[in-house]
């Protein structure tokens, strides 16, 4: 078997212990709280492979930033319409679910899959802050403007809880790489640690699937209705996407590591801030938030089929 798609099995693997973990010991939705440091941890492997002074230039790309802003805020908010209204019009609770979703890019998963499939992750790190600020912003709008209901909450805290997430890593890995200027060792050190990013990162990203799955398996077990309903639409969202952003990267003469990062901001979803908003915004409204716990059981395992499928034509390429 191709090594590359060893990644996706491993971490199938890694949901299934979860479950069976997570059932065995009575785990539930506020475990997931654990996840937190091992997704701090990927992300600071992921900014510490990423040199400075390309981060910079990956700024100055406006036709791949702004064509991944019109993939995730024009096209896929209409999508996302059109799968809530296909796919359960009689239910406003599943709809919003569903929309809440599909319309907030994720602003952090997806930049560990774009490294383990080799893509360019400057480029995907310039997009994140424009991702985070625009989705915290025009949720509110996309949710009443499809579904009729109010969506408001403290937009403030959103963003400076999941800045934090975002920034700690960053910072700790900017200062590591501001340190090796000074001491030769330490340099060698990181460079070390860079050559084994992706075995480190597939382990951090396995303790974290693990977790996640173990935090939900009561609400899945005891909801796999939801989780049936929900398939259809999220693979038809994936499948869309995922040929929608490969087309466009390959008609406007992207490179495949940066078609492979417009992929990626094209596909992962930002679903524990969408569910952390619709706590606030919709308490009374069980299904939408069960609609936002299950997504990731469904996205994980796909994308780490896509992150192997990439990296297994990168290497197959002359």
């Amino acid at each position: 078997m191709n090594a590359a798609w060893l990644h996706p099995v491993i971490m199938l693997a890694a949901a299934a212990a979860g479950l069976i973990a997570g059932s065995a010991l009575g785990m539930d939705h506020g475990d997931s709280e654990y996840i937190e440091p091992f997704l701090m941890a990927m992300l600071f492997m992921v900014f510490l492979s990423v040199d400075v002074s390309t981060a910079r230039r990956a700024f100055e790309d406006r036709r791949f930033l702004l064509t991944a802003l019109a993939v995730n805020f024009v096209w896929t908010p209409l999508f996302a319409f059109l799968l809530s209204i296909g796919f359960f019009l009689e239910s406003v609770d599943a709809r919003t679910g569903l929309i809440m979703l599909l319309v907030t890019p994720c602003t952090d998963w997806y930049l560990v899959f774009t490294g383990m499939a080799k893509g360019n992750v400057s480029l995907s790190s310039a997009l994140l802050p424009v991702n985070l600020l625009l989705q915290v912003l025009l949720l509110p709008l996309y949710v009443t403007l499809f579904t009729g209901r109010d969506a408001g909450f403290d937009a403030v805290s959103m963003l400076l809880d999941t800045a934090y997430v975002l920034a700690v890593p960053l910072v700790v890995a900017v200062a590591v790489r501001l340190a090796t200027r000074l001491s030769f060792r330490l340099k060698g050190a990181v460079e070390f640690i860079n050559s084994g990013t992706d075995g480190i990162q597939l382990l951090f990203l396995c303790l974290a699937i693990a977790v996640m799955f173990g935090a939900e398996s009561a609400t899945l077990f005891g909801n796999l209705d939801v989780l049936a309903w929900t398939l259809v639409p999220l693979v038809l969202f994936f499948t869309v996407n995922l040929l929608l952003a490969t087309k466009v990267g390959k008609a406007e003469g992207m490179s495949y590591d940066d078609t492979t990062s417009l992929v990626f901001t094209s596909l992962a979803r930002n679903s524990p801030l969408a569910l952390a908003i619709a706590v606030a915004a919709f308490p009374d409204s069980p299904l939408t938030m069960l609609m936002l716990v299950v997504g990731p059981l469904i996205e994980l395992p796909i994308l780490s089929a896509v992150a192997g499928y990439r990296l297994s034509r990168r290497n197959a390429s002359p």
